[in-house]
């Protein structure tokens, strides 16, 4: 293209107008017809520019008084390296390396996969990215927005002017990439979209590995690859440690609320003081794993991260990627496992983020009645689409990958398999058999798991899904969604509805105590107590317990009790282990000082016992998920309102489980056991220690061979007022003392 022909003026007015969809066909170096080669650059905060070649300076012509310069080296007989001197508008002189200069980045074989819908490492390419390119160190950005005329990187270093560094398009991807030379960590940035109708829009980088702390809304440049990991010995134990036949009590934490007082804005731990502060105490309750409500950059702190719209970045809340890892790290070091909360079911509207991304529904489907999300006002993603299925894949591989993530918690799973959620008829759309299922979803779900197990073998998928839909925990491979777990709604629900009666009423409802067991090994269960039941008017946990102050602390100790001692994990929100009176809020820290009252602190003590006696007594977590680790004794004492069980491992361990829900003493309440010898007792919930009356039996109980419960031996108890017991048979030489 002559430099003097109108096509060329016409794609010069383009660069500087701010709207050419192809840069980097006339800026860099570029033959003339003619012969040799010329330099264009636009530089429009420059008073004048040179072309640096050979240790000789070039002047550069000023065609467009905008500031498109040029120079032309009609001697040359092939591309060769130069420099940019640029004069600015103060004077100063800069010496820059010419982007336009620099080749792609991604190749055609990631360009395939993207397309495919499998290029599960996708963020090592697209975002934001340090690296050196013909020994030159900068930044490459790439960016997904197929529908755009054209996508610019803006920020403090072009003066947010999207004229400065647009972008190249990669064929037909829908890919727009640049290196920039001379930028490094910490550089902020957005991307500015022109769309095809000719409206702007400035985006954050889906991508983007840090942004900056609400309310501010840009990416900033982070490296990824520097952190120094010490956690070998826990990554190299973690497939035995996470097996289902092992111990599994998640404590469950939104960060910004579980204390205050820290260095952070509004008195927030950062990362590094809940390393130093949250680990310590997770440890010495005896959990096994943190679960951390979603920590992904979000802009509204009351969506709790929910609404997520830095998909690859840790929120800022807490300070930095490396200080999150640092946490991590830490938490491995001492043994604990780290779960997180994964979102893929929806998005929020915000416009830096990934709604209406290039002008078009882009990430998410364009028909209202499949795309927009009636409970939380967001937006779902279309997951019919590949490109948005290898987002959604490489964002949960990444936290994997990348910050030694444990496992993740899948949110309102339910409303990404049914295409009818919350909707009324004539509001959502059947699938391709008339059905209510969203088959693409159910198929993105089995990817997900089936990847995630491929890739991380040992790392845990935990499903929130509140239906009865099939074989949500069964393989991918036998036509299951693949979860290792799935929380057990149904028995959290119909436990506090149970749990909140008064006991006088209790007798008459054993059936909501006992319901979940017919069905308690169609899937591998958690058992949950959760954050969503302790906000939005539900009380806590503690003022949903009837009767009065000894009597709701009393009831309180039997559901843990109890939840401890069903087939299933477990989980318990922060807060809960202190009988926290007030409903959660995120604006504030736990109630830490109802400790100093011996009813709370009492019941802290029981939970950290509650964890111990799991993890150390196998037949309390060994066989959770099949019939053979559990056994009634008797479920239909409705006159006493006491159940009894028994929990057994892959040996000869047995538990029984005796509780009495009534705040009536029961003397010599006789129990069936299977087998005579010493019962141990490992906890009676009613003890003086956790504030109760003590009125129990403690130590050891000889069975006698009288028999009930349609066995040959039994035990006579005393059972205490509101409590559970647990018994161990003893054998051995213990059973010989």
């Amino acid at each position: 293209m002559r430099h003097d022909s109108p096509s060329y003026r016409r794609a010069v007015e383009a660069i500087v107008e701010g709207c050419s969809a192809d840069p980097f066909g006339i800026l860099g170096i570029h033959p003339m017809e003619e012969g040799g080669f010329r330099v264009s650059a636009f530089l429009p905060h420059a008073a004048g520019a040179a072309v640096g070649r050979r240790g000789k300076l070039y002047p550069m012509e000023r065609l467009h008084a905008e500031g498109f310069f040029e120079c032309a080296f009609p001697e040359a007989r092939k591309p060769f390296v130069y420099q940019l001197f640029v004069t600015g508008d103060d004077g100063v002189v800069t010496t820059v390396h010419d982007p336009y200069r620099f080749g792609r980045v991604l190749t055609d074989y990631d360009l395939h996969l993207f397309r495919e819908g499998k290029h599960f490492q996708l963020y090592t390419k697209l975002g934001a990215h340090r690296l050196r390119m013909h020994g030159v160190r900068g930044v490459s950005f790439a960016v997904w927005a197929p529908n755009a005329r054209r996508v610019s990187v803006i920020g403090d270093f072009n003066r947010w002017d999207e004229r400065c560094h647009p972008m190249r398009p990669l064929g037909d991807s829908g890919i727009w990439e640049i290196f920039l030379p001379g930028l490094g960590k910490g550089a902020i940035y957005k991307y500015h979209i022109l769309t095809r109708s000719g409206a702007a829009s400035v985006k954050a980088d889906p991508f983007g590995f840090a942004m900056e702390k609400r309310p501010r809304t840009a990416s900033i440049v982070w490296g990824l690859r520097r952190y120094r990991w010490r956690d070998a010995k826990w990554m190299e134990s973690r497939l035995e440690a996470q097996s289902t036949d092992r111990p599994l009590s998640i404590y469950e934490v939104h960060p910004g609320s579980w204390r205050r007082g820290g260095k952070g804005e509004d008195g927030w731990l950062t990362y590094r003081e809940l390393a130093e502060r949250l680990i310590p105490y997770v440890a010495e309750m005896d959990f096994t794993h943190i679960q951390l409500m979603p920590v992904c950059e979000h802009p509204f702190d009351g969506s709790w991260g929910y609404q997520t719209v830095g998909y690859f970045a840790p929120t800022s809340r807490f300070g930095t990627p490396d200080d999150f890892r640092f946490f991590v790290d830490r938490a491995h070091r001492a043994g604990i496992g780290v779960l997180l909360d994964w979102v893929p079911a929806h998005f929020p509207k915000d416009a830096h983020g990934l709604a209406f991304f290039d002008g078009t529904h882009l990430y998410e489907h364009a028909d209202p009645r499949m795309g927009h999300h009636p409970d939380w006002d967001t937006f779902i993603y279309n997951y019919g689409r590949t490109e948005v299925r290898a987002f959604l894949l490489a964002n949960a591989l990444f936290w994997l990958d990348q910050y030694h993530i444990d496992g993740l918690r899948v949110d309102a799973v339910a409303s990404m398999l049914y295409l009818d959620y919350s909707r009324k008829e004539g509001e959502w759309i059947p699938n391709r058999y008339g059905g209510r299922e969203n088959l693409e979803a159910v198929e993105f779900v089995k990817e997900f798991n089936a990847e995630v197990h491929r890739v991380f073998p040992g790392v845990i998928t935990i499903a929130e899904e509140s239906t009865s839909w099939p074989r949500v925990t069964g393989p991918v491979e036998e036509g299951g969604l693949g979860f290792d777990y799935k929380w057990n709604m149904g028995w959290m629900n119909d436990m506090l509805e149970f749990i909140s009666l008064d006991p006088l009423y209790r007798g008459h409802h054993l059936d909501k105590l006992t319901f979940s067991l017919l069905y308690a090994f169609s899937e591998r269960f958690i058992l949950p107590l959760s954050h969503d039941e302790v906000v939005h008017g539900k009380r806590s946990l503690l003022f949903k317990m009837p009767g009065d102050s000894w009597q709701m602390f009393a009831n309180l100790r039997m559901l843990y009790a109890y939840m401890y001692a069903h087939p299933g994990k477990t989980t318990l929100f922060m807060g809960g282990e202190l009988a926290q009176r007030g409903e959660w809020n995120h604006d504030t820290g736990l109630e830490w000082e109802l400790l100093e009252s011996a009813g709370h602190a009492q019941m802290k003590r029981l939970v950290a016992d509650l964890n111990r006696i799991e993890r150390e007594t196998p037949p309390l977590h060994e066989i959770d998920f099949t019939p053979e680790g559990f056994e009634w004794v008797d479920f239909s004492d409705r006159e006493n309102t006491v159940v009894s069980f028994l929990r057994r491992d892959r040996g000869v361990g047995i538990v029984l489980v005796v509780a009495n829900f009534t705040p009536v003493v029961r003397e010599e309440y006789r129990v069936g056991v299977p087998e005579g010898g010493l019962y141990e007792q490992l906890l009676d919930t009613d003890r003086e220690i956790y504030g109760g009356s003590d009125v129990g039996v403690a130590g050891v109980v000889q069975a006698e061979e009288t028999g009930a419960n349609g066995r040959p031996f039994s035990l006579g108890l005393t059972l205490p007022p509101l409590g559970v017991l647990y018994f161990r048979l003893v054998r051995g030489e213990r059973a010989g003392r």
